[in-house]
């Protein structure tokens, strides 16, 4: 592997350190030998719960907070994803460093975007849609489902978004058809919404797990909906 700033030789004194390279090394110097002993106790695993709780304080930044919050947050999830990459940068078997992820995320978002630096066409939000479908059964074609690659552990508002959209792409649901709920903005939508949890919540019932019951049958009948289109 080529030499990385998460190794732990010296830097070379000639060459002028960025912001973030600074920061990089301020993470290999904590994971380090005689540097923070619980840094040099975590693993992926047992970092994954500060991620999570990192990326949601992001999205309250994104949402509401000031410029100052925003520019905090984005660091704390910055933190993580260099702690993750130094971690691997020295775990036998993996042997990647932030250099490889970055490497790897530039062929991708390149590769992902040939409208920008290729020769296909895109005009349109939509029409970029279509491209990234058409890369993605390229890149995974051990995929045999519209609803491979959706996380199961993500909220359940966030999975019915992603699974709502799937089923309208093999026509499971009509977009048309659902469009039945009287709504004009978000606020209008969050008192709904919020007025369905409390209407729940008196009842007894958990919101939470009815949508991801309720999911889990719209999943089947997309799945089913697709060997049936393979079979015929």
């Amino acid at each position: 592997m080529t030499n990385s700033p998460f190794s732990h030789a010296p830097q070379q004194p000639d060459v002028p350190d960025s912001r973030l390279d600074e920061l990089v090394r301020v993470v290999a110097q904590l994971r380090a030998p005689g540097g923070c002993p619980w840094d040099a106790e975590q693993t992926h695993a047992s970092l994954v719960q500060y991620l999570i709780e990192e990326s949601y304080e992001l999205v309250e930044a994104l949402e509401s907070g000031t410029r100052d919050d925003i520019i905090e947050e984005l660091g704390d999830v910055l933190y993580q994803v260099l702690f993750h990459a130094d971690l691997a940068a020295h775990t036998p078997g993996e042997d990647f460093d932030i250099e490889v992820v970055a490497e790897r995320m530039t062929a991708k978002m390149v590769g992902r975007h040939p409208h920008v630096f290729g020769e296909a066409v895109a005009h349109t939000a939509d029409d970029v849609v279509a491209v990234w479908d058409d890369l993605k059964a390229v890149e995974k074609p051990g995929r045999t489902s519209v609803l491979d690659g959706i996380p199961q552990g993500m909220p359940a508002l966030a999975l019915a978004d992603k699974v709502i959209g799937r089923a309208q792409k093999v026509g499971v649901l009509d977009k048309d058809a659902i469009e039945t709920i009287p709504m004009q903005t978000e606020d209008e939508l969050g008192g709904l919404l919020l007025a369905i949890v409390a209407s729940a919540k008196a009842r007894g019932l958990d919101a939470e797990r009815a949508l991801r019951s309720t999911l889990r049958d719209l999943q089947s009948e997309i799945r089913e909906a697709e060997t049936s289109a393979r079979d015929q």
